[in-house]
């Protein structure tokens, strides 16, 4: 019997989660099974457009419950208040550079089904997120892709909610100069 997926979610994913599916099962299939009852109110349902419409609606949204409960049975929620922030884990925020545009990221770590790329959650199935999980601040990693090899130096770590980590203020090397009276 093949192993079933866990599926890693942090609190904010599974909140998220269990929000769509309670508007989905209680607000959306009661306006869907009002729309239905409204089509067939009006007669044939053989060239009703509106029937076959509310049907197919009925349709998207039974599978995307589906879909969300599969989900949320084989979840595996990720604590982020026991994550580690001197190592790069799920749920962290983390802040890079790519050591070849010079250019600084920040991206969220999360698991493959939060993953959003446009709103900065990367996968920790990812090559970068991957690539990320165990990486300290200070850290320079290889990330191996289809268009090559990239490298990252990992410039923060926060967790959403947490202070970031103090930095120690740069040494100077300036020497003093008297005042002016």
């Amino acid at each position: 019997m093949a192993e079933v997926k866990k599926n890693i979610l942090t609190y904010e994913g599974l909140k998220k989660y269990e929000d769509e599916l309670h508007e989905l099962k209680v607000v959306k299939r009661q306006e869907v099974a009002q729309k239905i009852k409204e089509a067939r109110e009006q007669g044939d349902l053989s060239e009703n457009a509106e029937y076959d419409a509310a049907k197919d609606e009925q349709r998207d949204i039974e599978a995307r419950i589906e879909e969300i409960e599969k989900i949320l049975k084989n979840a595996e929620v990720y604590d982020e208040e026991e994550a580690d922030l001197d190592k790069v884990s799920i749920g962290c925020r983390v802040t890079i550079k790519d050591m070849e545009l010079k250019q600084e990221l920040t991206y969220k770590i999360v698991g493959s089904t939060e993953a959003n790329s446009l709103k900065g959650k990367i996968s920790n199935e990812s090559p970068v997120g991957a690539a990320l999980i165990g990486s300290k601040a200070g850290d320079t990693i290889k990330v191996e892709t289809h268009a090559g090899t990239f490298k990252y130096k990992v410039i923060e770590i926060t967790r959403d909610g947490a202070p970031a980590p103090e930095k120690k203020p740069a040494k100077k090397t300036a020497k003093k100069t008297k005042k002016a009276e």
